[in-house]
């Protein structure tokens, strides 16, 4: 499988929403928007919510990744990502999202990216 990874170093093709909507799988993405009603403790997830086509593609974005102030800073900066960026070391709103998702990847994967920049 391909990596796709998105501004905050998240993998998408890793995402089970972004894996669901490319395979027109509709009954899984139900299942992926139950799975996030009860992780995210929200109710109000539908599953046109969880629709998304990936954070560096046009097209459709799950709930959160459409209104993702990391994902608005780098397109606006015209990044391939976050590892890309000058302001990196000193990014609060990527240093946010990586305090809250403290077990996801995204960090590794930013930094080894970085890596390969120096």
């Amino acid at each position: 499988m391909d990596t796709m990874i998105a501004m905050c170093g998240l993998d998408c093709a890793a995402c089970e929403a972004y894996r669901m909507t490319q395979a027109n799988d509709m009954a899984a993405l139900e299942q992926v928007a139950a799975k996030w009603r009860e992780e995210f403790q929200s109710p109000e997830i539908t599953v046109e919510q969880v629709v998304c086509d990936g954070c560096l593609v046009e097209g459709r974005k799950c709930g959160y990744c459409a209104m993702c102030e990391i994902r608005a800073c780098g397109l606006a900066r015209a990044l391939p990502n976050c590892a890309y960026c000058t302001d990196y070391a000193s990014c609060q709103k990527l240093a946010a999202f990586l305090a809250m998702t403290p077990n996801s990847p995204a960090r590794a994967a930013l930094e080894a990216i970085r890596a390969t920049l120096a």
